[in-house]
């Protein structure tokens, strides 16, 4: 990490794992070391200025880096350092996000003046389209984003092969020093935290309650209507950085004298696989315990593709068992004497934590 803007000009990119501590509990009971999680990929974007729309920054390049993303992770600064530059020249939280979503908005209005008008049609298809393009710059030249603006079912699939950037969903990350992070009086494991946060300006410390992580959006009181109804996740970068130079027992002692239980990058990865609607099946057997990525509300036919294409064109039926079943009945053996593994068909809704076992023809 450099201390100066634009030191990130190409975006890295990293796989990593989502934290689950449900996989080493099932490969305790099925005797394996194999341990296979699901993942998310991160891209690093480099931060947007002021200007950026109009090329500023190589905003152009960046521009274009974000619109290849699913859900956009807005780190915002809200420690002060005399040590570390800010492009701004002062730490000025909610102007930083006013900044990010002008930006964002005014190059969406920049996709929508590209759209031509269809002329001499009756296909409602592109009637809808254009009607929906000119519904947004109204609104967006307002300085609503794409997701604020109320677009029906029919009104969002018209424009979603646009790619708007302010239709993305966002998750704030509140960047804050150690200092700020000994105003939580609780993180959870799930990443639910509600605590008081120190404000840098002020030097005194915000009484406002704060409930993070969920996926629902909240509603923080220190930027008020910027971080209204979105995840918003408190964490320290420089903790975070200081945190993988130690062991996990370290690990856990560095964090308890914060009142943490988890890193904050764990409670980031989980709420933006939450954020991006994707939950994970398991299974469980003598050679991998591992947890399968699937989007919420999807059949078991496509669930069991995600395993192997041909599993999904020959399924035949799925054997499923909840987690606290399974780990309560050591395994699949005692669970099906019990009763507790269920025989699901074709239209059976994979949900969170659910250990499946696919039976396919041949």
């Amino acid at each position: 990490m450099a201390n100066y803007p634009f030191c990130t000009i190409e975006p890295n990119k990293g796989i990593v794992e989502v934290p689950d501590g449900r996989l080493p509990v099932l490969a305790k009971i099925v005797k394996t070391e194999k341990i296979v999680p699901a993942a998310v990929e991160f891209v690093d974007i480099a931060g947007l200025v002021k200007g950026a729309s109009k090329g500023e920054g190589l905003g152009n390049q960046f521009l274009a880096n974000i619109r290849e993303v699913s859900v956009i992770c807005h780190v915002v600064r809200f420690f002060e350092d005399s040590n570390v530059v800010h492009v701004g020249g002062k730490v000025d939280s909610e102007s930083d996000v006013e900044v990010v979503n002008s930006e964002l908005i005014l190059a969406d209005l920049q996709t929508l003046d590209k759209q031509e008008q269809p002329k001499g049609t009756t296909d409602k298809r592109r009637i809808l389209f254009w009607e929906t393009v000119q519904k947004l710059k109204k609104e967006m030249n307002q300085g609503k984003t794409a997701r604020e603006i109320d677009l029906n079912k029919e009104e969002r699939e018209a424009v979603k092969a646009l790619f708007l950037l302010t239709d993305k969903p966002v998750i704030y990350v509140a960047n804050i020093s150690e200092a700020q992070i000994k105003g939580w009086d609780s993180i959870d494991s799930h990443g639910q935290a509600r605590g008081t946060l120190a404000d840098p300006a002020a030097g005194g410390v915000k009484t406002d309650q704060f409930i993070h992580g969920s996926s629902r959006g909240i509603l923080d009181p220190v930027l008020k209507g910027q971080f209204a109804y979105h995840p918003v996740i408190p964490l320290s970068a420089k903790m975070e950085a200081d945190l993988t130079a130690l062991d996990e027992k370290d690990q856990k002692e560095y964090l308890s004298q914060f009142g943490l239980l988890e890193p904050g990058l764990d409670r980031l990865i989980k709420l933006a696989y939450e954020t991006l609607g994707l939950i994970s099946f398991l299974t469980a057997g003598e050679k991998e315990a591992r947890a399968w990525t699937i989007l919420r509300g999807t059949l078991a036919p496509s669930a069991a593709g995600v395993i192997h294409s041909d599993f999904e064109k020959n399924f035949i039926k799925a054997d499923v068992v909840s987690f606290d079943d399974f780990v309560q009945y050591e395994g699949w053996v005692n669970a099906r004497a019990m009763g507790k593994v269920r025989t699901e068909g074709k239209d059976y809704l994979i949900k969170d934590g659910d250990i499946v076992e696919f039976k396919v023809g041949v």
